[in-house]
Formats: C-alpha cells, structure tokens, sequence
C-alpha cells in the first residue's frame, strides 16, 4: 500500500450553470501566477473543461470518473497526475451521479473516494437568506466527506459582506470568497456541448490569466492553499504496467478532433506506444511511419467544408482502413469515416450517413459487451465509456451490446480485427487489456 499526501481541493457545484467551471479556472489561473506548480482534474467524463484547465497550468488536465474506474485506480491517477497542489473540477450538482437514485458516480463519490477537501460553489443570484438553507442541505445530506467552505457566485461585495457573515455564524462553514456578476470579456463561452473549445477562442490565454487576477482580489486564495495542504494523505496500490510491444500510433489532434483522455494516451505510452500527432484538416497524410491510427471525437459537424475539400488525407485514411490497419474511431471519429455528414463527404470507409437529430442521442454512461470476436476484445468481455452527441448515423454497428445502470440497452459500433468505430467513447483503464490488444495488433 502506497500512502502518498497531495495538497488538493474539490471544486463542486450546488448545480450545473453554478459557476464551477469559472471559479476552477480562476483558482487555478490565481495559483499559476503564484508560481505554484499546479495540477487539475475533472470529475466526470467531459473533455472540454479540462482544455480550459490545461491553458491555464500549462498542461494537460486529467478526468476522475468513479463509473470508468475502481477506487484504486482513481487514487492512483489522481496520485500520479499531482503536483504541488491539485484542484479537481466537480461535474453537475454534488450528489448527481450516474442515475437519479443514488450519488453513484458524482463528484461527492469522488471526494468521498479520494478524501478531498471540497469547497461548494453556490450561485446567489435571486437569493438572499434562503441561501443558508441550501448550504446546510449540501453540508449534512451525507456525512462521510469534508466541506471545507464555500465560494459565493453571482453575487455584489456588499451582499457577499452580509451573506458571509450569515453562513460563518449560523452554520459555522467558512466562506472563502466570492464572485460578482463577471464583465462580459471574462465570459467563457459555451455550446451544445459543454463550453465552445479554448482553441476556437481568441485571446483565450489572456482572458484566464485576467479571470485569475480579478478572482484573486474577491477570492482568498491562501485559505483555499491552506485547505488544501490539511488534505489527509491518499492510500492506494500501484498499478503494475509494463511495455507490451512496439507501435507508433497517429493520433488525430486538431479543431475538429479533441477529445481525448489524458490517462488514455498515457497508457498507450507506457505500453510501448509512441504518439505521432497529425491534422484532418490540414495534413495531407497520415504519418508515414504510423503503424495505428486513432481518430477521437470532437467537433467534425464544425469544420465538414474543410474536412471534405480534404481529399488527399481522405483518401490516406480511407486506403489504410481498407488495407486492415489497426484502427479505432471514437464519436466524431466514427462520423469521419462514414459516407457523409450533413450531405458533406466524408472518408466513406463506412457505409452509413450522418444527421444533427437536434438533441442528445443515447445520451450517457453504458457497459459495452462484444456480441464478436474483434480488435479490443473477445466475445462477451466488455469496457466502460460513454456517448455524448447530438448527431447520428443511420448505421451504427452491431459489434457491441450497450447496456445503461437503468436498464436501457442498444446495440453499438462496427468491429473487426483490425477496426473499432462507433459513438461510444472508450475508457482504456475500465479494462486495460483492450489497450494492450490494440498495441500488439498494431505492432503487428
């Protein structure tokens, strides 16, 4: 058993739109310029927040999902992706987890599993006194984390003086801060899916750094370092990975794709892999000395002029996928490869046509079990991800049965033994032997 203490706090949220992703982004933008080596994390599946965290720190931001993950594995990662001091970024409301019937999978799980400190992000827009309630309610639904404090949101200095004075007295919860209604130039945009990506932004490195220093004078970041370094320390054991064989994967990394797990490229690393990143949109090829290909998901319904004026690097992906090279398509990915998005043409190494359905399709955490033999994995062996998309295909693949905690089941995903595409998203240390699998047959 590895005990190992890590400086860290957890961001959560009363809800989603509360303002958690703002405060996470202030906080850390503050401690960066403090010259604190600075680590981040998200609870949950989502890849965009993490982009915003990784401009800020410099780095790449890590996700923490009790559903992808066992609790010596969310130790473990959280352990091994740490530094001097780690802010994790909530996902929904505290208690909201993989179903409406427990608190599965949320980010009070997450601090429950990992014992950090959390500091709750209240938004007091339209409310005064009531606001002592709702706090309490959060602090004593579940008894088994540490609420630290809180941070105030939506709220003007004069108010926040009042409301301050208010929690600390009658409910004996420090209050670390707040934040008035920001200017609209410290606004971080957003879109269907979550908030519009930091590279699509102008200016985006400027804007955080700015939040930061507006937080810094309405947030008292030395209390929350202070909270922080009274984390106790972590208990875990190691997870034991060793090189398996030699590859070189062409991981697609652009505007259009971008959505990938840290963790994930991680593990294909240390199972022997080197990543060669190339661009959809503006290369020509894939990297010649590629031996696998990854196309992540992302935004291609955004770039889908671009992508089918791109000949010359559909053509490459098109004669690798019909040459049975090793290949996985995740969401976007998937798209990519079918006939056509939205009338524009795409790789057409699928059959199959692409359509915006308007909202959310098959929306959320699933197991998915193989009903074949295939490039992952064998029949009846399963991982754990997700799907996240508004568009679909009329031909999504059987090779996969996908079954939610509530019972909801739908078949998912072409794969062969040398092609895994479809819309579920994959989490590689759900069931680390697909990403070995996936190695050899690209060493091969």
């Amino acid at each position: 058993m590895i005990s190992k203490s890590i400086p860290r706090i957890l961001i959560a949220g009363t809800n989603s739109g509360c303002g958690k992703t703002t405060i996470t982004c202030a906080i850390l933008s503050a401690l960066v310029s403090r010259k604190i080596s600075t680590a981040s994390f998200k609870c949950g599946p989502d890849y965009i927040d993490p982009m915003f965290h990784g401009k800020i720190i410099g780095t790449s931001s890590s996700n923490l999902d009790p559903f992808f993950y066992d609790e010596n594995t969310l130790n473990a990662l959280l352990a091994e992706n740490s530094e001097d001091i780690s802010v994790i970024e909530g996902v929904m409301g505290f208690y909201d987890g993989i179903t409406m019937q427990s608190a599965k999978g949320s980010s009070y799980d997450v601090a429950r599993i990992t014992s950090t400190p959390v500091i709750l992000a209240v938004n007091c827009k339209g409310t005064a006194y009531s606001i002592l309630p709702i706090i309490e309610g959060f602090a004593k639904h579940k008894t088994d984390f540490h609420l630290a404090g809180v941070i105030l949101n939506q709220t003007s200095s004069t108010t926040y003086a009042h409301l301050k004075t208010l929690i600390e007295t009658n409910l004996g919860i420090s209050v670390f801060g707040y934040l008035p209604k920001l200017p609209p130039h410290l606004i971080l945009e957003s879109r269907h899916l979550g908030l519009v990506t930091p590279a699509e932004l102008a200016n985006i490195k400027d804007t955080l750094t700015n939040l930061g220093k507006f937080a810094s004078t309405t947030i008292d970041i030395d209390a929350l370092i202070a909270a922080a370094t009274d984390a106790p320390a972590i208990q875990y054991h190691d997870i034991a990975i060793e090189p398996v064989a030699s590859a070189v994967i062409a991981v697609a990394l652009d505007n259009a794709f971008c959505f990938y797990y840290k963790d994930s490229l991680n593990l294909f690393k240390k199972l022997g892999a080197t990543l060669r990143y190339f661009s959809p949109l503006s290369d020509s090829k894939i990297p010649e000395d590629a031996t696998g290909l990854y196309l992540g998901g992302g935004y291609p319904e955004l770039y889908l002029s671009a992508l089918s004026k791109n000949t010359a690097m559909k053509k490459s992906i098109q004669n690798w996928i019909t040459s049975n090279r090793p290949t996985i398509a995740e969401c976007g990915g998937f798209m990519y490869l079918t006939t056509e998005i939205d009338g524009f043409s795409m790789v057409a190494a699928l059959e199959g046509v692409c359509h915006n359905t308007t909202k959310l399709t098959r929306f959320g955490y699933a197991t998915f079990t193989a009903t074949t033999n295939n490039i992952l994995c064998s029949a009846g062996e399963s991982f754990r991800g997700h799907e996240f998309h508004y568009y679909d295909c009329n031909n999504n693949g059987t090779a996969f049965a996908a079954r939610k905690d509530n019972g909801k089941n739908w078949l998912a995903a072409y794969a062969t033994e040398n092609l895994y595409a479809g819309f579920p998203h994959i989490s590689f240390y759900s069931n680390i032997s697909i990403a070995k699998n996936f190695i050899r047959r690209c060493a091969q």
